[in-house]
């Protein structure tokens, strides 16, 4: 009997990984076509351009859903094609991966390990936690994400257009960062009663 039980487990959590690989899949996805098709293009000098878009906030929104690991490699894998695919950005494709990847991890880990939003039934906590995840995740994406490509664009643009590029990311990226909460939150929150009715809430 108990190798019955055994059996059944393993087959569990090998039909829950699939289903987790799906969903990220399918983040990946929403990602590359939000910041793709629903975004605002800013220019910079030396022919860049910075965004205001909500790929940040599926990043965040995969990782409340689908944890640390399958959330955060999902949106990383949406803005690194998204980046791939413009001309503009192609170059800085493992930056977008690197700098979103530890993202959606630090969203998973205090939305999952301290918070566990996915274990609790009082609204109240679950809105403070998946708050404060996302906060925590965007703040480390507003101060790395400008700084890290500040660097880079002094390698190729030089010093003073890198100066000019780092204000203006800066700002791009605190508007991304405080509407990208708001949006995550706002869906997080209206998705979790409708995702566990039909059984398709992840719990971690």
């Amino acid at each position: 009997m108990s190798e019955i039980n055994r059996t059944d487990g393993k087959e569990a959590k090998k039909r829950m990984h699939l289903r987790l690989m799906i969903f990220a899949a399918v983040f990946a996805a929403l990602t590359y076509v939000v910041f793709t098709f629903l975004s605002i293009p800013i220019p910079t000098p030396g022919g860049g351009k910075v965004t205001i878009h909500l790929g940040n906030a599926f990043c965040i929104l995969g990782a409340l859903l689908l944890g640390s690991v399958y959330g955060s490699v999902g949106g990383a894998i949406g803005l690194t094609l998204a980046d791939l695919f413009d001309p503009l950005y192609i170059t800085q494709a493992p930056i977008t991966f690197v700098i979103k990847l530890i993202m959606g991890l630090i969203v998973g880990l205090f939305a999952h390990k301290a918070g566990r939003i996915t274990r609790t039934n009082d609204t109240k906590a679950v809105l403070r936690w998946v708050i404060i995840s996302s906060t925590a995740g965007m703040l480390f994406n507003a101060f790395f994400d400008p700084l890290i490509r500040y660097f880079y664009k002094i390698i190729v643009l030089g010093k003073a257009a890198a100066d000019v590029s780092l204000v203006i990311n800066m700002g791009v990226t605190a508007v991304n960062s405080v509407v990208s909460i708001i949006v995550c939150v706002a869906l997080y929150m209206a998705l979790r009663v409708p995702l566990k009715k039909i059984g398709m809430f992840f719990v971690f």
